[in-house]
């Protein structure tokens, strides 16, 4: 039987948090060892930005992120910042752009990514162990021993960097999440996020506009996004509608506002009012056609016509196009989901470490945690960012 073998750090999950924090830790003088049940590292951030990985967002704030408490992510955020990041991409001279609203991306492959986090591992002379199987961890308080197929392992800290459930074809499980309760910590239900909405029912027929996309405003509740809202053969996708999944619940209603662009006191209709001006069907479709794309102007014509030709009711109906209500009967799920909501209860971690509270030298950092980042880099940063502040407390 294999002996024992000890290390300083034992970080579970070669992903964007676990690649980071080993590294980090290992070049504090830490012996760190990386496991990963994978048979690849980085798996998700390969396939990340159409494969050019966005890294991080300019305008990163602890306000771009979902958590039971908001405010919980400052202190990592505030540690870690996205011009850090910049300068380590610059440092290897990986070619890079921005894109809209702050968004970063590679110029070439994220494989440039994956090949920096490795090179700062070995920097680091941290061991890299994947494919291990049947993992197990037991002990307390600086001594947690973890069981594998490739081995027991014992280590003063361990941080667990295993992710959330979203893509479960790259490996994804809920690992963490038991973890996690196996140690008396509380974790918020995991939900699909930044995940396409499905409509059915009455609204099915939205689905006949399958590859029309128009920019609109997407609110749930008090969060709103301004972005392309796309029509797809199941319901809605865009970065307005994944953006306002993360927000979504059962029963909710999705509220369009199809003309963001213009004042919200902006009549769409005001051409129908003029004099000798035609008040019919064909006048309200050319007036949507005037701001919305044919197909999907056509549509609300017939799903939205006014209750008549009054001022009043194309008034009525003008409103109606600013606040339109949709109700989505369920989310295409962990499958299509580009991360997970909810996780590790903050309340059981310390925010400037991410440490567990009851139990020192228990770390849970990125995607694991109850902290959900906003489309456009931002979950990223926080990988990064919790990386960082558990790498320099392990």
């Amino acid at each position: 039987m294999p002996a024992l073998r000890q290390f300083d750090v034992i970080v579970i999950g070669a992903g964007a948090a676990g690649l980071m924090c080993a590294a980090q830790a290992g070049q504090r003088g830490r012996s760190v060892l990386l496991l990963d049940h994978n048979g690849q590292v980085g798996r998700k951030i390969l396939i990340s930005g159409g494969g050019r990985c966005n890294f991080t967002n300019l305008h990163c704030t602890a306000a771009n992120f979902l958590s039971e408490n908001k405010h919980f992510a400052k202190s990592a955020l505030a540690l870690y910042q996205p011009r850090h990041f910049v300068e380590l991409v610059d440092r290897y001279q990986i070619p890079w752009h921005e894109k809209t609203l702050g968004q970063l991306f590679c110029d070439g492959s994220a494989r440039a990514i994956v090949e920096m986090l490795l090179a700062e591992c070995a920097l680091g002379n941290v061991e890299i162990t994947l494919n291990a199987h049947d993992l197990a961890v037991s002990g307390c308080s600086g001594a947690f021993r973890v069981s594998s197929s490739a081995g027991e392992f014992q280590s003063e800290s361990l941080v667990v960097a295993t992710g959330g459930l979203s893509i479960p074809k790259l490996g994804a499980t809920g690992f963490g999440y038991d973890l996690a309760r196996q140690f008396g910590l509380a974790v918020v239900e995991p939900r699909p996020a930044l995940v396409p909405l499905l409509l059915g029912g009455a609204e099915d027929g939205w689905t006949a506009l399958a590859g029309v996309s128009a920019l609109v405003q997407a609110k749930v509740g008090d969060a709103k996004f301004q972005e392309m809202m796309l029509v797809t053969h199941r319901g809605l996708s865009g970065p307005a509608v994944l953006q306002a999944s993360s927000y979504w619940r059962p029963g909710q209603p999705l509220l369009l506002d199809f003309a963001p662009q213009l004042p919200r006191n902006a009549d769409l209709f005001e051409a129908l009012k003029q004099p000798a001006a035609r008040r019919d069907l064909p006048a309200l479709r050319q007036a949507l056609r005037e701001i919305l794309p044919q197909r999907l102007a056509s549509h609300l014509a017939q799903v939205a016509a006014p209750s008549g030709w009054s001022n009043s009711a194309q008034e009525a109906c003008s409103r109606n196009l600013r606040g339109f209500s949709l109700h989505p009967v369920g989310t295409e799920g962990f499958e299509k989901a580009e991360v997970t909501a909810g996780g590790v209860h903050t309340a059981a971690l310390e925010a400037r470490t991410l440490q567990a509270r009851t139990l020192p030298g228990l770390f849970f950092i990125g995607e694991v945690v109850d902290v959900t980042g906003h489309l456009g880099g931002f979950n990223f940063q926080w990988a990064w960012a919790s990386a960082v502040a558990a790498a320099r407390a392990v």
